[in-house]
């Protein structure tokens, strides 16, 4: 933080008011009230944040099972791989006028496209969580005749949860920067929109302090990802305990 500080107040001092390309950043607070006065941030950030909290939920829901299923059988694993590969490559921007041909215009859209492209980390650490299962454990696993219950709460959930998570901390950031593009690329209502509103009529200071308000948003996010992250493995049992 204290080299982004210095790095402010550096061009605050040599900044000039009246600059249209690199305005000082007192200019952005002054931005971001006239936004707020017209009653266009508050909705705009009220959607941003509407659509990574579903987009991040459902790539997490989906991204979990998906991994469990590829993990747990080998013959999905060969059988879905090139397919799973072939998705993960492919780049957001080009998914975006698909998924709007076959989906429409709107949040619909946003929230299917972020989770298409955020998912795969989820997928692939829960996958290689499971696979990194021990055969003895496994081999108890089948010599107990466990219940399915008993085997997805003391067996596969210790495994499976520290890949969700590993994977929730990759795909946590790339749910912000999606969201914000295919909010760019279809016109939708969101941080993005105004962004790129402000970018197009030339008015710096507003993309400064948009700029800035997305920022302060993925730091809030990931430290709140890291947080929930260390407070569940503090209580969370090792592989295998209570077998």
């Amino acid at each position: 933080m204290l080299p982004l500080a210095a790095l402010l107040v550096i061009w605050q001092l040599v900044g000039s008011a009246g600059s249209p390309y690199l305005p000082p950043p007192s200019t952005w607070w002054t931005a971001v009230r006239g936004l707020h006065a017209q009653g266009s941030l508050l909705p705009a950030v009220v959607v941003t944040i509407e659509t990574f909290a579903m987009a991040l939920t459902a790539a997490i829901v989906l991204g979990s099972a998906v991994g469990l299923a590829i993990g747990a059988a080998p013959r999905v694993r060969r059988a879905a791989g090139p397919l799973l590969e072939f998705c993960r490559a492919m780049p957001p921007p080009a998914v975006v006028p698909v998924a709007v041909l076959l989906i429409g215009f709107g949040q619909t859209v946003a929230v299917v496209v972020v989770v298409f492209t955020a998912m795969w980390p989820i997928v692939l650490n829960t996958a290689e969580a499971v696979r990194s299962l021990h055969p003895v454990l496994l081999e108890s696993n089948r010599s107990l005749h466990l219940p399915v219950g008993v085997r997805l709460r003391k067996v596969y959930a210790p495994a499976v949860l520290p890949g969700i998570l590993l994977g929730v901390r990759v795909a946590a950031p790339v749910c912000v920067i999606v969201t914000l593009l295919v909010e760019m690329l279809t016109a939708a209502d969101g941080i993005g929109m105004l962004l790129l509103q402000a970018q197009r009529n030339f008015v710096s200071a507003q993309a400064f302090a948009l700029l800035a308000v997305v920022g302060s948003f993925g730091f809030l996010v990931n430290a709140g990802v890291v947080l929930v992250e260390r407070r569940v493995m503090r209580s969370w049992p090792p592989r295998g305990a209570d077998l």
